[in-house]
C-alpha cells in the first residue's frame, strides 16, 4: 500500500493542477483572445520542449530521432485528415469542439500513466516524472477549457475540464497496474506532439490573430512558448 501512496498523492496532484487551470481559463474567458494566444504558444511548447525531447529519450534503444519524428508527422497528418473530414460532414462544429479537448485528455492521462510507471521502475524517477508532469498540468486545464469554449458552451468546457481533471489520477493507477514498454510509449508521446503541433500552429495562433491582429497577441504567443520552455528546463 506504501508503494502505492506517493503516486497517487502525485496523481492527485496533477489532477488538482489541471482543474486549477481550467477554472483559471473560465474566469479569464472574457479575454479570450489574450488566452488563446498563450494556450498556442504553451500547446506548441508542450510539443517541442516535452513530447518530443521525452519520446526521443524513452524510444532510444527501439527507435532512431528519425522515425520518432515520422510518428510526430503522421500525428499531425492523422489529426488533419480527422479534423477535414470533420468539417466535411452535416453539423461538424458539435464534433470538432471535441476533438481538441480529447487529445489534451489523452495527453493528460498518458502523464499519468508515465508517471505510474516511472514510480515502478524506482522511486527517484518517479519523483523526477512526477515534478514533470505538475510543471505543466496548469497549462493542460487551461488549455482543455480554451478548445471547448472555442466552439462549444460553458458547460461542455465544464465536463471536458472534470474528464481532464481525473485523466492523470486514472493514468497513475494504470501506470501502478499495468507496465507499458518504452518502445510503446515512445510513438505515442510523439504522435501526440504532432497532433499538439497541428492545434497550436494551424487552429489557435490564426483564432487568436484573428481576434486581435495587434503586435501584442503575437507576443502572448511567444510568452506561452517561452514559459514551456522554461518550465521543462527546470522540470530537467
Amino acid at each position: 500500500m506504501n508503494d502505492w501512496l506517493v503516486p497517487v498523492l502525485f496523481g492527485l496532484a496533477a489532477s488538482g493542477a489541471t482543474l486549477l487551470g481550467g477554472v483559471l481559463a473560465l474566469r479569464q474567458a472574457a479575454r479570450d483572445a489574450a488566452l488563446l494566444a498563450i494556450s498556442a504558444g504553451v500547446v506548441l511548447g508542450v510539443a517541442f520542449f516535452d513530447l518530443l525531447p521525452e519520446a526521443i529519450a524513452i524510444g532510444a534503444l527501439a527507435y532512431p530521432p528519425r522515425a520518432i519524428m515520422v510518428f510526430a508527422a503522421g500525428g499531425l497528418a492523422g489529426y488533419l485528415l480527422l479534423s477535414r473530414t470533420l468539417a466535411s460532414l452535416e453539423g461538424p462544429s458539435a464534433w470538432r469542439g471535441h476533438l481538441g479537448p480529447a487529445s489534451l485528455t489523452l495527453h493528460s492521462f498518458l502523464d499519468g500513466l508515465i508517471m505510474g510507471i516511472a514510480f515502478q521502475i524506482a522511486p527517484d524517477v518517479g519523483w523526477l516524472v512526477a515534478l514533470a508532469v505538475l510543471t505543466h498540468d496548469l497549462a493542460d486545464g487551461l488549455n482543455t477549457v480554451s478548445l471547448a469554449l472555442e466552439t462549444s458552451r460553458r458547460e461542455t468546457a465544464l465536463r471536458w475540464l472534470a474528464i481532464n481533471g481525473a485523466a492523470p489520477l486514472l493514468g497513475v493507477v494504470t501506470g501502478l497496474v499495468v507496465a507499458l514498454p518504452a518502445a510503446a510509449l515512445a510513438p505515442v508521446m510523439a504522435t501526440f506532439a504532432g497532433i499538439f503541433l497541428y492545434i497550436g500552429a494551424v487552429e489557435l495562433v490564426p483564432r487568436s490573430l484573428a481576434r486581435d491582429g495587434r503586435l501584442r497577441t503575437t507576443l502572448q504567443v511567444l510568452g506561452g512558448f517561452a514559459l514551456m520552455l522554461a518550465i521543462t528546463a527546470v522540470a530537467d
